[in-house]
């Protein structure tokens, strides 16, 4: 039994509806900080701090519409619009979003980093749930151990280049 089947739907409606009011707050505040308060922050770092940061940006941004995206998903089902069968299908699964490297987040403006962890955290509380409701299956994740970051390997060939 998966956990939106042994929630009250009630309850799991709520906690999915909680979600993604935070989901949805969070992406604002994501956009309204990268797109025209990091500018003025952005211009005092480093060339290679600059390029992860805005590589940053974008791994939160990609986290947020991954969590959103299932989050409708979970509301589609409830409504019965996505069928339980149509649910299993790896299309209806948590996109996978590459970590942020604690070196990388430690040369980050504060409002930059405390962007980055809650997007953590929330996409953290979210591959744990759909864990919960798909006990069986194995979690897809792009940020397993010793898996390599492609945004990472990219800086990488850039300070090679420099």
């Amino acid at each position: 039994m998966s956990t939106a089947e042994s929630l009250h739907p009630a309850l799991f409606a709520r906690l999915v509806d909680g979600l993604y009011v935070e989901a949805m707050v969070m992406a604002d505040e994501a956009r309204a900080y990268f797109d025209r308060y990091a500018e003025a922050e952005r211009s005092r770092l480093d060339v290679m701090t600059r390029l992860s940061f805005t590589c940053e940006s974008l791994k939160v941004t990609t986290r947020l519409m991954h969590v959103i995206a299932w989050l409708l998903t979970q509301r589609a089902w409830q409504r019965g619009e996505v069928s339980d069968e149509a649910l299993r299908d790896p299309k209806y699964r948590l996109g996978a979003a590459a970590p942020t490297e604690a070196a990388v987040l430690a040369g980050m403006p504060g409002t930059a980093r405390d962007l980055v962890l809650g997007s953590q955290s929330l996409y953290d509380r979210v591959v744990r749930l759909q864990q919960s409701m798909l006990p069986d299956e194995v979690p897809r994740s792009g940020g397993e151990a010793g898996a390599p970051s492609p945004a990472h390997d990219l800086l990488l060939r850039l300070e090679r280049s420099l």
